[in-house]
């Protein structure tokens, strides 16, 4: 598996046969920004490369992964954006989703969101074990949120709907809070040693 996450760049600029692009792209030069904020900001333990490419020196390779307007910004190689300036959201989702796929969640986490019924019933559970958790609230934190929906698609059926909370407990997966119930029950029975 490739753990490696490359972001490819195709600027309005370039060459090819008798035709050269002379006009400079300002929604080209806002996206590059964009992206490189966000590697600064949002994503700073999301590591990704960026590779900056003139669309047109390289427009049978853009064409032939669907890029066919500049910009054309496409994360390991799928197109997530093009003819227009890139959707910071829509970024930040495309690189965890990658970066995802080779980095599962580790320890103990909840991720959840305020006022939610049975996300405080698990964090009421995971405490009267004594059971350390890093908590996420996934409204407020989008990362956080684009984090989540992967590993928990990669973990039950990509059509069922997410609800919260979900939780890991040692790096592994176990579901909502009903899921944590038994989990607990389990888990306790075999201390007692029954």
């Amino acid at each position: 598996m490739n753990n490696k996450v490359v972001v490819t760049l195709y600027k309005w600029a370039g060459s090819c046969g008798p035709f050269k692009i002379k006009i400079p792209c300002g929604e080209c030069t806002l996206t590059k920004d964009i992206i490189l904020d966000i590697k600064k900001t949002e994503l700073l333990n999301y590591p990704f490369e960026l590779i900056e490419k003139d669309w047109l020196s390289n427009l049978k390779e853009s064409l032939l992964i669907g890029g066919w307007h500049a910009p054309v910004v496409s994360v390991n190689n799928k197109i997530i954006s093009q003819g227009k300036a890139l959707n910071r959201g829509v970024f930040i989702q495309s690189i965890i989703e990658e970066f995802s796929k080779s980095h599962p969640i580790k320890g103990n986490v909840l991720y959840g969101k305020s006022g939610c019924h049975f996300c405080i019933k698990a964090k009421e559970l995971l405490k009267e074990n004594n059971i350390e958790f890093t908590e996420y609230d996934v409204v407020k934190n989008s990362v956080a949120l684009y984090e989540m929906l992967p590993s928990v698609k990669s973990k039950i059926n990509k059509k069922t709907p997410i609800t919260t909370p979900q939780i890991w407990l040692d790096s592994q997966y176990i579901g909502g809070f009903h899921e944590l119930e038994k989990h607990v029950k389990i888990k306790n029975l075999l201390k007692q040693g029954h």
